[in-house]
């Protein structure tokens, strides 16, 4: 027997946990499906950065209405996620990294946005002491910060659940199709039906959304992330670079997270990964280089998740440009997890009022498209 519900919401990390959320909000019953479990894949294993700075610009608006959410997230899924705000440093090692930081935030002031702040040696080191002395300076971000992934998107989905959503995990969602003006998913033995369907199925989106006339240039991608032994307490923010790849942040407890965007070998259909060694010997060796306070440190283990990656590095966020009542929401390019609350509002928006304040026209699915215009 079908089963007609007001949304269906096809992928079960941060994203469509959020929009599942904000759609119970607006009053709607939605089905969220994950062929695992949520959080399992990018969603839960990532830095956990929650990161205005540094973004592409056509993204710019909707971090900034995402982060207005993490401030108040415990308000929102009665959890905090473990979220702090410290703030993040993006970290110029020399004089032409700074002046590429010092025109990237003068862009960003003549398009109105004034959350990236260009900083001198003195500030750096006063907000990252154990930096390296031969770094001039960089940009912050103040308001950023970094929360616990699968704490974060578990959150999401319980809260969802509560408030009236359905939830199937462990089954995948197949034979999507459009029939008499709903969407019909079947889910192992049970069919859904609805008159809207999100796409939010990260890496496995972009076969969704190429099955239904759209296909998109995505690829499917393992970022890598090192935790290393306890070292004591020297950084309260999280560190990005300029110029080389490195995402770097220490937890309560003296452990540190490397990352960066160093990528394993991804086996999608067996939901694997293979870590590449020599990438991560990289990443270790920069931080031995950036930071001499980590150089006893030990690396613990590592890890990589599975996620989409599209070829602009910008999302696919918004209406179908064929289908009437299809949304995508994928591709969102190693750096989602901040975005996924606002990702969530916006959209739920878009599917309840048809439209949005939040500026969203540059990552509609229609750029790649442009013979549906």
């Amino acid at each position: 027997m079908t089963q007609k519900v007001d949304a269906i919401v096809v992928g079960g990390g941060i994203h469509g946990c959020s929009t599942a959320l904000h759609l119970c909000l607006a009053g709607m019953k939605p089905v969220l499906i994950e062929k695992d479990y949520a959080g399992r894949h990018a969603s839960g294993v990532n830095a956990g950065g929650v990161r205005q700075l540094a973004r592409h610009v056509p993204e710019i608006p909707l971090s900034i209405r995402s982060m207005g959410i993490w401030e108040k997230i415990t308000d929102l899924l009665d959890d905090d996620c473990s979220f702090e705000s410290y703030g993040q440093v993006l970290v110029a090692e020399n004089e032409e990294e700074l002046a590429v930081c010092r025109a990237r935030v003068a862009e960003l002031n003549a398009l109105g946005f004034t959350h990236e702040e260009l900083i001198d040696a003195t500030e750096l080191r006063r907000l990252v002491p154990a930096v390296a002395e031969t770094c001039p300076g960089g940009v912050v971000s103040r308001r950023d910060g970094a929360a616990n992934p699968a704490q974060t998107t578990t959150a999401f989905r319980r809260k969802a659940e509560q408030l009236g959503a359905t939830v199937r995990e462990g089954v995948a969602a197949s034979n999507i199709r459009q029939s008499g003006g709903l969407w019909h998913v079947d889910v192992g033995t049970e069919t859904f039906a609805a008159p809207v369907l999100v796409n939010a199925a990260g890496a496995w989106a972009g076969n969704i959304a190429a099955a239904l006339g759209e296909p998109v240039p995505v690829e499917t991608v393992a970022p890598m992330l090192m935790i290393t032994s306890r070292v004591p307490h020297f950084i309260d923010p999280v560190v990005i670079l300029r110029g080389r790849k490195l995402s770097f942040k220490q937890f309560s407890n003296g452990t540190v997270l490397i990352g960066g965007g160093h990528l394993a070998t991804p086996y999608q259909d067996r939901n694997e990964t293979v870590l590449d060694w020599k990438s991560l010997a990289i990443s270790a060796r920069t931080v031995f280089e950036l930071f001499p306070v980590m150089r006893s440190a030990t690396i613990v283990r590592a890890w990589a998740g599975i996620e989409a990656k599209m070829k602009d590095d910008i999302p696919v966020f918004g209406p179908s440009s064929r289908h009437k009542g299809l949304y995508h929401q994928f591709g969102f390019s190693l750096h989602g997890f901040q975005l996924g609350p606002g990702a969530g509002a916006v959209m739920a928006e878009l599917i309840v009022n048809g439209g949005t304040q939040t500026r969203i026209g540059d990552l509609g699915i229609d750029r790649f498209h442009p013979s549906t215009l």
